[in-house]
């Protein structure tokens, strides 16, 4: 019986003092344990030390199905996840980072619970105060504020995803994207197993705050619409706040003569009028916003569907 084949999709940028280690201190002894056939694709993401000469003096090229796919200049680690889903030709995909943080032990878990018929195995770290930043969390508690409402807090790129999944994240066509957003956009069951990160095998960190940031505005834009109109929901509430005011004060001084004795004086009134015409002007850019988030979703192209093949029947593809 033929064996069935498992892609492991490593991303690398910059790694030099640590690709090698990784790849066959780590990764091998694993991969080879498995009864399963397995491809190694790694993806040299416009390194520009000598992470290539690394890569090259790993045993790991020597094994049958090792690729590696390298970049003219940096794209950034979301494209070259992609590129490697792309590229990746195995029943299961892995997607696993190149600096030794994911525990490399955790696959065979992950395969275990694909076998049972898990369509997504996705890694959460296991809270820890001296490796889970402060950065790391402000991003998740943005998501779940103004992105994806069921984001799991500590869910990493270190995942499986099957065939099927994979397929379906290869129709994907945006370019400014954020690949467990896309995964998780397609509304496919997930498992999840708790895992305790490592420390990196050797060199520094190349994920900085500012491509943290980064990464937390695309996320929010490719997921949400929310962004564009949060200035609405301020709008209302000050146009309605504004106009309730400059009721008052009509009602109070002018109608009822102020019987308060509050006086107020024709400033006030013109301030409150201001403030009803701003509240106006946030309305409709609120409304422009949600022409231009329409456009920004046809823009996408995304898949208008996408079929659970598993519960289907009488249609190509299906079990």
């Amino acid at each position: 019986m033929k064996k069935r084949l498992v892609s492991v999709v490593v991303p690398a940028y910059n790694e030099e003092e640590g690709i090698l280690d990784f790849l066959d201190g780590q990764l091998l002894p694993v991969v080879d344990s498995l009864s399963y056939e397995v491809e190694i694709i790694v993806v040299n993401d416009g390194s520009r030390d000598n992470t290539l000469r690394e890569i090259d003096k790993s045993k790991a090229k020597k094994r049958k199905g090792f690729k590696l796919l390298s970049f003219t200049r940096n794209f950034g680690k979301e494209i070259a996840l992609s590129a490697g889903i792309k590229e990746a030709t195995g029943d299961a995909v892995i997607l696993i980072d190149g600096d030794g943080q994911h525990p490399v032990e955790m696959i065979s878990k992950m395969i275990a619970e694909w076998e049972k018929g898990a369509e997504i195995v996705t890694a959460v770290r296991e809270e820890n105060t001296t490796r889970h930043k402060l950065g790391s969390k402000l991003y998740y508690v943005t998501m779940r504020m103004f992105g994806n409402k069921q984001v799991v807090v500590g869910a990493m790129d270190f995942r499986l995803i099957s065939r099927n999944v994979a397929n379906e994240f290869n129709d994907f066509t945006e370019r400014n994207r954020l690949a467990r957003g896309l995964i998780d956009w397609m509304g496919v069951p997930q498992t999840y197993i708790k895992v305790k990160t490592k420390n990196r095998v050797k060199g520094k960190p190349t994920y900085s705050a500012k491509r943290l940031a980064r990464l937390t505005v695309d996320s929010l834009v490719s997921a949400s619409r929310t962004p564009l109109l949060i200035f609405g929901y301020i709008g209302v509430f000050i146009t309605v706040v504004s106009f309730l005011f400059g009721l008052f004060i009509l009602i109070q001084q002018y109608i009822l003569g102020d019987p308060l004795g509050l006086d107020w004086s024709g400033a006030v009134a013109m301030s409150v009028f201001v403030s009803f015409l701003v509240g106006l002007v946030l309305i409709s850019q609120a409304i422009t916003a949600l022409y231009i988030s329409q456009i920004h979703v046809e823009a996408k192209g995304r898949p208008l569907y996408i079929i659970d093949k598993k519960k289907s029947y009488g249609i190509k593809g299906s079990d």
